[in-house]
């Protein structure tokens, strides 16, 4: 129904926490584990009451809606749909319940103590627990749920004859698609916090404007690097790791980011970064040449620094 995945240095392939309709299930043995350190209680199906009744509030809402497709009463759509919302919005709080107290109400003599400091899940979406990020997401069962409760909308929208409406909005309703498109499309780098933000790596500050790098997880998350040789390393050591973007600082500038992907790069030479790759990127080819000559660096690509 619902996941949580957690991704730590130390988890490099993660951890997820799976909700099922009667269970929890997935890498709890070792979240628990973990739970112990930081003072938060065990995970265990059996003290939860939601994972009993679930599946007859599941299968109630099956037969419900059954029934509505064989009978088509327009007042019986109606009451299913006003029943799913009803259902939603307990689900939801009940959730966010749950999660409040399991990363609040912590045992005092943890071995791990923050003061302040609180292990709440997100409800949905990303959220930033001391080396973990958490995401908590729909998994296969919530999906349906919701592709069953649109259902039924598009079923009340074409009964009421609201479609006639939104036919008059149509080219608005087809720009927000795009819009969404583009908005899930664009690829921007996160800045480095120079002398603050560690590499993800070697775990020295990123403290060079001119060799750091970064990457984003298909997930969203970022990791900095003080060098691009720590970049190469990372993903080497790291290959369940799923990348989205590459970044890499502009040596012509200070802390800024470009594309790796269509940098030009030069190795070698009088070069001289943190970790000693020895790698300078640029945003075009002619600063790449002039500065290859300067430093007598040779020319490499993008592709051969990740395979080397």
């Amino acid at each position: 129904m619902w996941q949580i995945d957690l991704d730590a240095p130390q988890y490099p392939e993660g951890l997820v926490l799976k909700l099922h309709a009667h269970k929890i299930g997935g890498d709890v043995e070792i979240i628990n584990g973990l739970n112990h350190y930081i003072g938060m209680a065990t995970l265990h199906t059996e003290n939860f009451i939601e994972f009993k009744i679930l599946p007859y509030i599941i299968g109630f809402f099956g037969l419900f809606a059954l029934a509505m497709a064989i009978i088509a009463k327009r007042k019986g759509v109606v009451a299913l749909f006003s029943a799913f919302i009803l259902f939603t919005i307990l689900a939801g709080v009940d959730f966010y319940r749950w999660n409040y107290e399991y990363g609040h109400n912590l045992d005092p003599n943890a071995a791990i103590k923050v003061p302040g400091m609180s292990y709440q899940p997100p409800l949905i979406g990303y959220k930033q627990l001391l080396n973990f990020g958490a995401y908590s997401v729909p998994d296969i069962g919530g999906w349906m749920l919701i592709t069953g409760g649109l259902l039924i909308f598009i079923v009340l929208t074409l009964e009421f004859k609201w479609y006639q409406r939104f036919m008059k909005a149509k080219v608005a309703l087809l720009l927000v698609p795009i819009f969404f498109l583009t908005a899930c499309g664009s690829n921007e780098a996160q800045p480095i916090k120079l002398n603050t933000d560690a590499c993800e790596f070697c775990k020295m500050p990123v403290s060079d404007g001119k060799f750091g790098a970064e990457i984003q997880t298909q997930k969203g998350r970022f990791y900095m690097f003080d060098d691009i040789s720590c970049l190469v390393n990372y993903c080497e050591e790291n290959k369940s790791t799923k990348v989205k973007s590459y970044y890499v600082h502009d040596y012509t500038q200070n802390n800024q980011l470009i594309d790796a992907t269509k940098a030009f790069y030069i190795k070698g030479g009088d070069i001289n970064s943190p970790m000693h790759g020895n790698i300078a990127a640029f945003a075009t080819f002619s600063d790449a040449q002039n500065f290859g000559d300067k430093l007598k660096a040779t020319a490499i690509s993008w592709n051969e620094i990740l395979n080397q």
